[in-house]
């Protein structure tokens, strides 16, 4: 259970071992504790001053099932606490220094963040993002330093080479040479078009521990924001993901089509600016002009918006959408209308309809 509380100004006794608590201490005072930290037992049987009845009790350990029998060493005082009918929080500990998880957010809402995603910005202590991660919630996620190394299309703030080095140097000589718990925030997942290869190689390189938290894709997560399934047992068996960041060779887009032709649905990222190009060099290796093309911009965000066309009108039908986006090719954007109702093309539907009774 997670619960966002606010304590302004309500006293907080918070029992456990400083490195593993600097998690919990920052999120505590960020609720407007008045807090008062022990880091062991005798420590707090030192203090001089104490709250007389605190508001709240919370207590970092490794194993928190909530029993009393695991209380460990804190028991004495924890028992003290339960007679006084005060209520007792469980705080995990915070993430070992000097590792780094490659964390994928998934298309940019917050509630297709991974539970995995979540506890490791909980346990951050720097947090690296790019702009198409849920970058603008970060403040309610985690008390880590934030650092924006986000890529624009053409334009790219903080190089690769830049973010590698960032990754190792927080992770090794961060908070006063002692590391830092680093989580590198990406959009979608860390291994699709992410860069993620070359982040996890840079910190292999370096010696640093590094943990893969998969995050969901948009390749399939934006499409299905629209109502479109990148597959479909009537309709489409497979699915191809290219990255639309440089123009297709002749080869590529002959492959491309054949997959098309043979019922496999095309789905482009970060392909807006080569749409043209793309269309037409689809065309050109004989994908047919009907062939159903779909426009998914900011999926799962607001303003989503669906633009429908087909291959051989994608040109001037899509020259108003911009990123993020993705691009779906294939006869399940023929589904849209019949998997959420959002589409208002009759001719649409009727389509759809004689696809699934076929």
């Amino acid at each position: 259970m997670q619960l966002d509380i606010f304590l302004d100004g309500t006293p907080v006794v918070l029992l456990g071992e400083a490195d593993a608590a600097r998690q919990a201490v920052l999120r505590y005072r960020r609720a407007g504790a008045r807090l008062a930290h022990f880091d062991s037992p005798a420590a707090f049987r030192a203090a001089v001053a104490l709250p007389a009845r605190p508001g709240l009790v919370a207590v970092v350990g490794k194993a928190l099932p909530g029993r009393a029998a695991d209380d460990g060493e804190w028991a004495p005082v924890l028992e003290h606490y339960r007679n006084a009918g005060v209520p007792i929080a469980r705080e995990a500990p915070a993430g070992a220094r000097g590792h780094v998880a490659l964390v994928g957010g998934g298309p940019g809402s917050r509630g297709l963040l991974t539970v995995d995603a979540i506890e490791a910005l909980r346990d951050a202590d720097v947090v690296l993002f790019d702009r198409l991660a849920p970058w603008r919630e970060l403040e309610q996620l985690t008390t880590a330093q934030l650092i924006d190394v986000g890529k624009l299309p053409g334009h790219h703030k903080v190089p690769q080479e830049e973010i590698n080095r960032l990754l190792v140097e927080h992770a090794k000589g961060g908070d006063g040479g002692r590391g830092c718990n680093v989580v590198r925030l990406k959009g979608g997942d860390p291994f699709v078009f992410g860069r993620g290869g070359e982040e996890a190689a840079a910190c292999a390189e370096a010696r640093i521990p590094v943990r893969i938290v998969s995050g969901i894709s948009s390749s399939i997560a934006v499409p299905a924001a629209a109502g479109i399934p990148v597959t479909h047992r009537n309709v489409s068996h497979c699915f191809t993901v290219v990255s639309g960041h440089a123009p297709l060779s002749a080869e590529e887009h002959e492959h491309l089509a054949g997959l098309g032709r043979s019922g496999g649905t095309i789905v482009v990222l970060m392909g807006i600016a080569n749409l043209p190009h793309l269309a037409a060099g689809l065309r050109k290796a004989d994908l047919p002009p009907e062939t159903p093309l779909a426009v998914v911009e900011r999926g799962h965000q607001a303003g989503q918006r669906t633009t429908v066309t087909e291959l051989g009108r994608a040109e001037g039908d899509t020259s108003a959408c911009g990123n993020p986006a993705v691009i779906v090719i294939g006869e399940v954007v023929r589904l849209m209308g019949t998997v959420n109702g959002s589409s208002d093309d009759r001719e649409l539907r009727d389509l759809a309809a004689s696809l699934l009774d076929a």
